[in-house]
């Protein structure tokens, strides 16, 4: 089946906020919450939604997934030059369509529209003490950067190197 990625619009931030609450409940049940209700409600994403940061991976013309898109990332990654990175945040998949196709779908068009804007690094963090969100991201070729507190949050940081485009 076809993934296809698209940028969400506002009239899309109700399905972003509902793949992220999907994602955050599903989390939560597993005694591994990530994110409040409050932080994926609609309201506390639309500007970030209307800013063009949010992209919405679709299967067969539903709703798979989304990825949050920033081209700046003081708040993680204040210690980097941020001309030569783009980063990701808020990964989420529909439990639905869990097992990885949707992720590396939506990993993989992040690399290729970094690429775009001459990026040479995509940079992400997750909580240090999630292995196996960890391991989803080794095994896409993610790099260990570091690991860093960041207010309430100990987070890992990763990096994936991107080769230079083709002309």
């Amino acid at each position: 089946m076809y993934i296809s990625i698209r940028q969400a619009t506002i009239q899309d931030t109700v399905i972003v906020s509902d793949v992220l609450l999907e994602a955050a409940l599903w989390l939560q049940e597993r005694g591994i919450p990530l994110w409040g209700d409050s932080e994926v409600s609609p309201e506390s994403i639309s500007e970030d939604v209307t800013n063009g940061l949010f992209f919405i991976a679709e299967w067969a013309g539903e709703p798979a997934g989304t990825i949050k898109f920033q081209l700046e990332d003081l708040l993680f990654w204040p210690d980097i030059s941020q001309e030569e990175s783009a980063f990701l945040h808020r990964l989420a998949i529909r439990r639905h369509y869990s097992g990885g196709k949707v992720s590396s779908a939506l990993l993989a068009w992040a690399v290729e529209h970094a690429q775009t804007f001459g990026k040479g690094y995509l940079r992400l963090d997750c909580d240090a003490s999630r292995p196996r969100l960890r391991a989803v991201y080794e095994d896409f070729g993610f790099r260990h950067h570091s690991n860093r507190q960041v207010g309430a949050y100990f987070v890992s940081r990763y990096e994936y190197e991107i080769p230079p485009q083709m002309t």
